[in-house]
């Protein structure tokens, strides 16, 4: 039976309402019903998540803040008339289980306060730290939760993205290391390993929850940074009891050296799975990288059915290839970390990162950089490398013609349709650089989808009077505008792409006018009458994304826009959940967002 992608969302809002209310106390401890957790990725008794400099950040009304002065640290000398003091001679340095850490423990005052959490990725602009209004911990904990990721849509990924790395405050009944929790095992579902990572490492790790902990383990993994787990291994062997903590003990004391060590806590962590277990063999594979005089690790993979997080995450630390039929089974988020790890070569990761770009985790400056590896590093008639032959003559062929014939071949190669929208995202800055021409109006709709993929407006907009009305072009660029010359448009030119464009795209491009506010009231209810648009209906979910807007809470609204876009495919995308998605973006000020994310629907469609 199908299920509707708006019940299901109207069914997340009621789960978390009843979460965050009174009167319900099981939803607000620390251990979850198994149905509200988040699935564990890890193989069985390893543990899963459980409840339990930046750039300055904006706000709604932002104040002034004071500029803190800092005095440089002075150079001792020594005092007239003195010798200097002999230099000291260096003693062995003491040994791990010797030194006293509270001596090199920050003081409280230096010590990051949890009150409010995140980051500030280079090019991503924060969103503000109140960004989530007054929404309740538990409420936000559940919605994020029930996200079934990756979403649908590329540009409202990239939106949640940045609303969740934000340096945002912590809301109230949750803690601020919980809160990053979620936030980061969100992040990671959705394909994001390296934002997730810098969200957990916000913390000081002597502040981090058993949650925190456990996602830290998992951000670690999808990294392929088992080391990055050290600063807090032990406190996890000790809280969270589970024989992955114990290797993951194993695999710091190997890194720093302690071999022997190491061999105990393997031992250790592999009873009642054995030393042929493929997890306790990966563990010592990353181990053998770090100790010297640590037997020599073969991994097999005769037997492994599935890939989890521990097997990819540590199969990447050490080395090991990972056959490509595990590789298959995978869900998108794993082929997002793949995509985004500096291990596999170039062209081996060409098609995960496509895949991941379609997904919001790879920009079309990333794509472009990868295949320029893949011409520098590939010989021979591989794919990837004539793909990147092509991508090179679709910026420096001598004409136009030729530039946009190069394109045509990347775009026309891919069997799929998220794999053709993946190359309008890699020919994006391609097609830019090309001027309005009347002799290329053929291409001009899939010149100008390619551009507004990245968001290239400006550069898009210069086809306006080439296009024609009522075409694929023409209606992309009317949703793209961010100044129309007249605020709204007539019924006639919005219903000329009714008789032009199949019903679907149709229904997409009147939701996408409405929720930008580009129709009279009465077109808008004239128009959704004839294409049988439901605008006006109303269930929890629409009140609450609708209300959210309003407020001007910007987190709030995108967070809830992905719960009515959590399907991999847009097949699934309803134009009355489009029209509130788009309505309550530019209601709480990311018209640019809403204008990309209509746009997308015409170009997906």
């Amino acid at each position: 039976m199908k299920i509707s992608r708006s019940n299901v969302a109207t069914g997340a809002i009621a789960l978390a309402m009843l979460a965050a209310g009174t009167g319900i106390p099981a939803l607000g401890q620390d251990r979850q019903d198994s149905q509200d957790a988040p699935e564990s990725l890890l193989p069985p008794g390893f543990g899963e998540p459980d409840t339990g400099t930046p750039a300055p950040q904006p706000t709604r009304a932002p104040q002034p803040q004071p500029t803190a002065i800092v005095q440089p640290v002075p150079t001792p000398t020594a005092a007239p008339g003195r010798a200097a003091e002999p230099t000291p001679t260096p003693s062995a340095s003491p040994t791990l289980s010797t030194v006293d850490y509270s001596q090199y423990e920050l003081p409280p005052f230096a010590r990051r306060s949890t009150a409010r959490v995140g980051t500030v990725a280079y090019g991503n602009p924060p969103f503000a730290r109140d960004s989530f209004g007054n929404a309740d911990g538990r409420y936000l904990r559940t919605l994020m939760r029930r996200l079934d990721a990756p979403i649908a849509s590329r540009w409202l990924s990239i939106a949640l993205r940045r609303a969740l790395m934000s340096r945002i405050d912590t809301p109230a009944n949750i803690s601020g290391a919980d809160f990053a929790a979620e936030r980061a095992w969100l992040l990671l579902r959705m394909g994001e390993a390296n934002g997730a990572r810098m969200l957990v490492q916000s913390i000081d790790s002597a502040d981090y929850s058993p949650a925190l902990m456990q996602v830290g383990l998992q951000v670690a993994l999808a990294n392929a940074d088992p080391a990055a787990v050290c600063p807090y291994a032990d406190r996890g062997a000790e809280i969270l009891p589970a024989r992955g903590w114990v290797l993951a003990q194993a695999m710091c004391a190997g890194m720093a050296g302690r071999s022997e060590r190491a061999g105990e806590l393997v031992r250790e962590g592999s009873r009642g799975a054995g030393r042929n277990n493929v997890d306790t063999l990966l563990a010592e594979k990353v181990i053998a990288m770090g100790a010297s005089g640590a037997r020599a690790v073969t991994i097999e993979w005769d037997g492994v059915d599935h890939l989890t997080t521990w097997r990819y995450g540590l199969a990447m630390a050490g080395n090991v290839e990972i056959p490509e039929a595990l590789m298959r089974g995978v869900r998108p988020q794993v082929r997002a970390w793949y995509a985004l790890s500096p291990h596999p070569d170039p062209a081996a990761r060409v098609a995960a990162a496509e895949q991941a770009a379609t997904t919001g985790v790879f920009s079309n400056a990333g794509l472009v950089d990868l295949y320029s590896e893949v011409s520098a590093t590939e010989d021979g008639n591989s794919a990837e490398l004539a793909a990147a032959r092509d991508l090179r003559s679709a910026y420096t062929a001598a004409s136009a013609a030729d530039r946009v014939e190069a394109m045509r071949s990347l775009w026309d190669a891919p069997a799929s349709a998220r794999g053709r929208y993946a190359r309008l995202i890699l020919t994006a800055r391609a097609s830019g650089r090309l001027p309005a021409n009347e002799e290329l109006v053929e291409d001009a709709d899939s010149l100008i989808a390619s551009m507004l993929s990245a968001g290239l407006t400006s550069q898009a907009t210069g086809w306006r009077d080439i296009v024609a009305r009522g075409s694929d072009g023409w209606a992309m660029l009317t949703l793209a505008d961010v100044a129309p010359a007249e605020r709204y448009l007539s019924y006639g030119d919005a219903d000329s792409y009714r008789g032009t464009a199949d019903t679907r795209k149709a229904r997409l491009f009147l939701a996408g006018l409405a929720g930008l506010g580009r129709l009279e009231a009465d077109d808008a209810q004239r128009m959704a009458a004839a294409l049988d648009v439901r605008i006006g209906e109303s269930n929890a979910w629409t009140r609450e994304i609708d209300a959210a807007g309003q407020r001007g809470d910007a987190g709030s609204v995108v967070l809830l826009a992905a719960l009515g876009m959590q399907s991999y495919h847009w097949a699934a995308v309803t134009p009355e959940a489009l029209f509130h998605i788009v309505a309550a973006l530019r209601a709480a000020g990311m018209e640019n967002y809403a204008r990309m994310i209509a746009v997308e629907a015409i170009t997906r469609a």
